[in-house]
């Protein structure tokens, strides 16, 4: 017998779509329901690697956790990964399958919605209940022909769906009227609801517009979902790399004095990936985050170059923006400058790229504040690893995921250890400076882990002669995913969205 199925789509990007199909698989596993997720198609950097070592977009990861399921590449079939305005790099089956044009961008499904469709069948038939994810609006009419993830997907899973709105852009009501108006008749009568998410506000003042929409478009409001601030669970693109100062934690709940907050700086590169890096971070007592994309004028204890998709546009725009001038600025002041993944690969003296893999530039110049070199290849490294941090011990653990080889010359020292799955003996890597003011790595997620965390931050509080602070008490994936559920069954009509499943698409 075949999944029921279930959809949530959204009337634009990034109105919590991935967020509320979390919190539902969360609210099924809990009933003992077999569930799992589902996207066909992501188009995000922020990227997670399965155990067999593929890649995934994060927000499936996520869901997968709320399941109770390790990731797989069935959740998500096929993931775009911008390196441009117009170019991105295409995962299928979580391996790399070439280059995306935006003049192309209809061979997507010309060559690849069969596998999403065995993808799909594979989950329906294993699971009691498949929750799927839309992406963006599915009232893009110039798109309809090519669309694979949207009422595409909706009819090919017979999925009801549950359309989401975002209250706190604005004109919320024109927005559900309006996407329903554009779709089509037979895409229309998928769509069995509507819910308003991040209200902030009285919600018996939303009663009239509610019930106007209700009247027009002959569907039910599923709920009203309040804005919630601490979010913290992992997001799925750079929309929710917002001001990194909204994440952090009450200046009066802090138990250190407002003169020792730690500063540390995140440069802002085109094609981010993996923003959620520094989520751990921004949620310490003692650090606040800023955004970094042109010459500093205040204190930084560290400054952190990100992951990025197109290394050789991010090291155009960080000489371009003098971040490299502000990197030198901060080891000057005897702060610490770290990079991660392509980050890593900024910090080096020579980048190259013999097969033009990501770019035209055989050979480009790097800053220049690590002695490696860095050697693109065609093959992609996505993989699972944990270790420690060979100073002080601590245990870390993460993900790589990189078309780079970066080798290590005179003066470069690693500072981690790691091993992936089926790997007999440890390996070092990344590098540091022999003063250990300038740090590199391949780890994502290295930050997650608390004891190394609170080391790091401890070492930037040591130069300013500051006390150490312990391990801070925090919360798992699991604890905040039970949270997030908790948090949604509240505002969410769970009687009405059982009756659209026990129903479906009738």
């Amino acid at each position: 017998m075949a999944a029921r199925t279930l959809m949530v789509q959204g009337t634009a990007s990034h109105v919590g779509k991935s967020v509320l199909v979390t919190a539902l698989c969360r609210l099924f596993a809990r009933r003992g329901v077999k569930v799992a997720p589902f996207k066909a198609q992501n188009m995000s950097n922020n990227s997670f690697v399965t155990p067999d070592g593929r890649e995934i977009g994060r927000a499936q990861a996520v869901q997968a956790a709320a399941c109770r399921l390790a990731p797989r590449t069935d959740f998500n079939p096929v993931l775009i990964k911008p390196s441009g305005e117009r170019t991105a790099q295409m995962v299928v089956n979580g391996q790399v399958a070439g280059q995306l044009h935006a003049s192309d961008f209809g061979r997507i499904k010309r060559d690849h919605w069969p596998v999403v469709c065995e993808a799909f069948a594979r989950l329906a038939g294993e699971f009691d209940l498949v929750v799927l994810e839309g992406a963006g609006s599915p009232a893009e009419i110039n798109l309809r022909d090519r669309d694979i993830v949207n009422m595409a997907m909706a009819q090919e899973a017979r999925a009801p769906v549950i359309l989401a709105g975002d209250i706190d852009r604005g004109g919320v009501f024109a927005a559900l009227v309006g996407t329903l108006a554009l779709l089509a008749p037979e895409d229309r009568a998928h769509v069995k609801g509507f819910l308003i998410n991040k209200f902030r506000g009285d919600a018996d003042l939303l009663a009239p517009g509610v019930k106007m929409v209700e009247a027009r478009c002959g569907i039910s409001c599923l709920g009203v979902v309040p804005h919630w601030r601490d979010l913290r669970v992992p997001q799925e693109d750079s929309l929710g790399w917002e001001e990194p100062s909204s994440f952090s934690r009450s200046l009066h709940a802090s138990p250190v004095t407002l003169h020792e907050f730690l500063t540390i700086g995140v440069v802002d590169l085109p094609a981010i990936s993996n923003f959620t890096d520094f989520d751990a971070l921004a949620c310490e007592p003692d650090v606040r985050l800023v955004r970094v994309a042109g010459p500093i004028t205040h204190r930084l204890d560290a400054l952190i170059f990100p992951g990025t998709k197109h290394t050789a546009d991010a090291l155009r725009f960080v000489k371009e923006r003098k971040l490299d001038l502000a990197a030198r600025q901060v080891l000057e002041a005897g702060g610490t400058v770290v990079g991660l993944c392509g980050g890593f690969q900024l910090l080096g003296r020579r980048i190259l790229d013999p097969d033009q893999v990501e770019s035209s530039a055989v050979e480009l110049e790097g800053l220049g504040l690590l002695n490696v070199t860095t050697s693109f290849a065609r093959d992609k490294v996505t993989v699972g690893v944990s270790g420690r941090h060979l100073a002080s011990g601590c245990p870390v653990e993460g993900y790589e995921v990189h078309m780079g080889r970066t080798s290590l010359e005179a003066g470069a020292v690693p500072w981690l250890e790691v091993r992936a799955p089926g790997e007999s003996a440890v390996r070092p890597e990344g590098a540091g400076s022999e003063d250990g003011l300038v740090l590199g790595t391949y780890v994502h997620g290295l930050f997650d882990a608390p004891e190394f965390r609170r080391v790091f931050l401890n070492g930037l509080r040591e130069r300013h002669g500051w006390a150490p602070l312990p391990v801070q008490p925090g919360t798992s994936l699991d604890e905040r995913i039970d949270g997030l559920a908790d948090f949604m069954a509240k505002h969410l009509d769970l009687a009405a969205i059982d009756a659209i499943l026990e129903r479906g698409i009738s």
